[in-house]
């Protein structure tokens, strides 16, 4: 199968060039803020602050259109979904206080689309430690700044995303046919690794994105809200390993049974999933399990740990040209809410 930058990446994140100034008597702890570091490879970079220390470096591609855009014909893309930083998502907050970050991060990321042409397309930030804050930055996010939908993270404070209390909130991303894409954030099980700090991206991220997703079919969430589209990074993190003895279990388990309104295989396949995942046969797996429909292009570009060559890993993956096509842009456009297109 032939390459072509025709691509939607749903996966990418932003960070501000500069963070706002806290409006407010005495500024949170965890309020970020950035510092000029050197420049290397002919880019400019800031130090993310938070606490006092360097919580990440990162380039100018994170804030700047023309950098990002400069970078996606050759990663076989023709547009980019773009979404803040996880860490960024603020649930730690006060809600008025993260509502203030949040709506700031929100019109830099419409101030990013609008300067795109087309190419970029936002997902917003909402205070989900508050549902009617939530709910209403969520209005703004799609009826004012025009977003596809909203990130949220993997859990809200350690509660998981398929708890109840978060139910109004997606009713309402079902009533304005937002898309929610849902990402790691201070994973569980950090206590568990032996090794340095990137294990947390590389092994509890996904640790923690299969429980959200799990969460998400024990507690019936696309069962109550049929129309509502809601995606996992990562593949899906562990869900897939985790789905056959979920599935078991709800065959052998009256109390999970009872629970559980539909069998977990049957609801997994209503959800979606990225596909950044590094690996062919884990990919050609998750179409395996999830459905051809479900699977959508990944990168979590611009940081390092990501994938380059997103087109060129599902041409290597050995599908059929159709089926390469949903995952490279068809399935994004419905996921999405775009108008479907025919590529070339």
């Amino acid at each position: 199968m032939a390459v072509c930058a025709c691509g939607i990446d749903v996966h990418a994140h932003v960070v501000p060039e500069n963070f706002p100034h806290y409006r407010g008597r005495a500024v949170p702890a965890l309020w970020p803020s950035s510092a000029a570091a050197p420049e290397a490879g002919g880019l400019c970079h800031r130090h993310i602050m938070i606490a006092g220390k360097n919580y990440r470096t990162v380039s100018e591609k994170c804030w700047s259109p023309s950098r990002r855009l400069a970078d996606l014909p050759a990663m076989g893309l023709a547009r980019q979904v773009i979404s803040p930083m996880p860490e960024l998502l603020s649930y730690w907050f006060a809600a008025a206080d993260a509502q203030q970050l949040l709506r700031y991060l929100n019109e830099q990321i419409a101030a990013m689309v609008a300067d795109a042409g087309g190419a970029l397309i936002g997902l917003g930030a909402v205070p989900l430690q508050d549902i009617d804050m939530a709910i209403a930055e969520l209005r703004y996010a799609v009826e004012t700044l025009g977003f596809a939908g909203v990130e949220i993270g993997s859990n809200i404070n350690g509660v998981a995303i398929g708890d109840p209390r978060f139910h109004p909130f997606f009713a309402a991303c079902e009533a304005l046919g937002a898309a929610v894409f849902v990402h790691a954030l201070k994973p569980t099980g950090m206590d568990r690794l032996v090794g340095p700090a990137p294990l947390q991206q590389v092994l509890a991220y996904p640790t923690d994105v299969g429980l959200a997703a799990a969460s998400v079919i024990t507690g019936n969430l696309v069962l109550r809200h049929p129309k509502l589209r809601i995606a996992f990074s990562h593949g899906g993190g562990t869900l897939a390993s985790l789905l056959p003895r979920l599935q078991q279990g709800w065959s052998v388990f009256p109390a999970l049974r009872e629970q559980v309104d539909s069998a977990p295989a049957e609801q997994a396949r209503r959800l979606y999933f990225d596909t950044l995942v590094f690996d062919a046969p884990t990919l050609r797996h998750l179409v395996q399990m999830f459905g051809e429909t479900q699977l959508m292009l990944g990168t979590d570009y611009p940081f390092n740990f990501h994938e380059r060559t997103p087109v060129a890993r599902i041409a290597a993956a050995g599908f059929d040209s159709a089926s390469a096509e949903r995952l490279i842009h068809r399935n994004a456009e419905v996921f999405l809410g775009l108008p479907t297109r025919t590529q070339p």
